[in-house]
C-alpha cells in the first residue's frame, strides 16, 4: 500500500489478523502488523524550530523493548536481561530510525533492565540516541500491565518533561500497555512485537495542544519500524 501523509510518500506493506476482544474501535477490522516500510520524511532541522504562533509536526515513537531472556528463572521480570537476539534486533531498529530520520530529542523511558539495556545499545550505534535528553520513569513498568491507563500516562509523562522546542519523542516500555497506547492513539489496532517502534504525528504549537488537537483516534501512524521491516 503506498500512500502520502504529510506531504512524504510512504510505502507499507501489513497483514490483518481478528482483532482480540477491545473496547477500542478499529479502523479496517484488523490489527496492523508492518512487514515492508518506507517513509521519505526529513529530520528535525534548526529551521523547523518553533514559534510561539506556529504549528508544527510533533512526532512520537512507542517503542517496545528488545526481545528478553530466560535464562535466569529465579530473577524479578523486571530484572531480566536482552537475549542475544533482542541486542541484535535493537541494533536494527536504533540504524533504521537514524535512516529514516525519526531521532528523538527526548526519551522516556521505563527502568526494567531490558528497556535499559535496548536503549543502551541504541546509544552505542547512533549518535542521536547519546544526545537526547533521557528520564527513566519506574511507572512506565507497572502502567503497562494495567488496562487502559497507558495512553493517558504516556500523555501526562511527555506534557510534563517536553518543551514546546522538542519535536520528536520516544516513549520505550512494555506490552500490553505499548500496544493499546498505540491503538489508542491512532483509532487503530496495532501490534507491537519486541523492539517494534510505532511512528505516530500530530501537530500543534505545543505537545499540550497536539494531544488536545488529535485526542485518541486523531494521531497519523506514519509506520512501523521492524527489525525485520525493509526500507
Amino acid at each position: 500500500m503506498s500512500s502520502r501523509i504529510g506531504g512524504y510518500p510512504m510505502t507499507y506493506l501489513h497483514n490483518w489478523s481478528p482483532p482480540p476482544n477491545s473496547s477500542i474501535k478499529m479502523r479496517g477490522g484488523g490489527r496492523l502488523r508492518c512487514r515492508r516500510l518506507l517513509i521519505e520524511t526529513p529530520p528535525v532541522t534548526v529551521e523547523q524550530q518553533v514559534s510561539p504562533s506556529q504549528s508544527v509536526a510533533r512526532r512520537l515513537i512507542l517503542l517496545r523493548h528488545a526481545k528478553s531472556s530466560w535464562e535466569y528463572p529465579s530473577l524479578r521480570d523486571h530484572d531480566r536481561p536482552l537475549s542475544k537476539a533482542g541486542q541484535a534486533d535493537a541494533v536494527q531498529v536504533s540504524k533504521k530510525l537514524q535512516l529514516l530520520g525519526w531521532i528523538p530529542q527526548l526519551i522516556l523511558t521505563s527502568d526494567a533492565v531490558r528497556t535499559r539495556e535496548t536503549l543502551k545499545i541504541m546509544q552505542e550505534h547512533v549518535q542521536g540516541f547519546l544526545e537526547a535528553e533521557i528520564h527513566f520513569i519506574s511507572s512506565f513498568y507497572s502502567v503497562a500491565a494495567m488496562d487502559g491507563q497507558t495512553a493517558d500516562h504516556l500523555q501526562h509523562a511527555i506534557c510534563k518533561y517536553s518543551t514546546d522546542e522538542i519535536l520528536t519523542v520516544m516513549c520505550m516500555g512494555h506490552n500490553r500497555g505499548w500496544e493499546e497506547a498505540a491503538s489508542m492513539f491512532t483509532g487503530s489496532f496495532i501490534e507491537l512485537k519486541t523492539c517494534n517502534a510505532a511512528l505516530l504525528e500530530a501537530a500543534g504549537k505545543t505537545w499540550e495542544e497536539a494531544f488536545a488537537i488529535a485526542g485518541f483516534g486523531g494521531w497519523k501512524l506514519q509506520g512501523i519500524v521492524t527489525p525485520t521491516s525493509s526500507l
